[in-house]
């Protein structure tokens, strides 16, 4: 019998000065015109620090050390498939943050992180959320 499987996800909440960086999705199909974090998928055979290290550099151009990323929110999250959001949070990176995607990310900025945008993408917003609270799980879309 196979077993089941689940798609993995790093979500990075880089925080400043009680601001999050948030992009807004261009021409990816999904949620484009909603705010996000720089995110991505686990690629296999990779922590979820070094998965958010990796995507962090590719999408922000900064470096992030290892100790200075922390996992902060974990998510169970139903959508069209059931996956599992790692939410990271970090306050210290090395080089200047620039917009590395910009064919699948219009704007990069900083937003209060008690005030974010309407146009959020919504489980996101929520793992912020949870993560404002000191909740380190959640589920999101579950029907049950």
């Amino acid at each position: 019998m196979e077993r089941f499987r689940a798609p993995v996800a790093v979500h990075i909440l880089m925080v400043r000065d009680g601001e999050v960086l948030l992009l807004r999705r261009f021409n990816t199909g999904y949620e484009d015109g909603n705010f996000s974090v720089p995110a991505g998928h686990l690629d296999g055979n990779e922590t979820v620090i070094a998965a958010g290290i990796r995507e962090a550099r590719e999408e922000t151009g900064v470096d992030i050390a290892p100790a200075d990323m922390h996992v902060v929110q974990v998510m169970h999250r139903f959508a069209e498939e059931e996956r599992i959001d790692y939410f990271v949070a970090v306050e210290r990176w090395s080089g200047d943050i620039s917009n590395r995607e910009p064919e699948k990310c219009d704007l990069l900025d900083w937003f209060p992180i008690d005030s974010l945008p309407g146009n959020m993408v919504p489980y996101v917003q929520f793992g912020i959320e949870s993560w404002r609270t000191g909740t380190p799980f959640t589920t999101f879309g579950a029907s049950f």
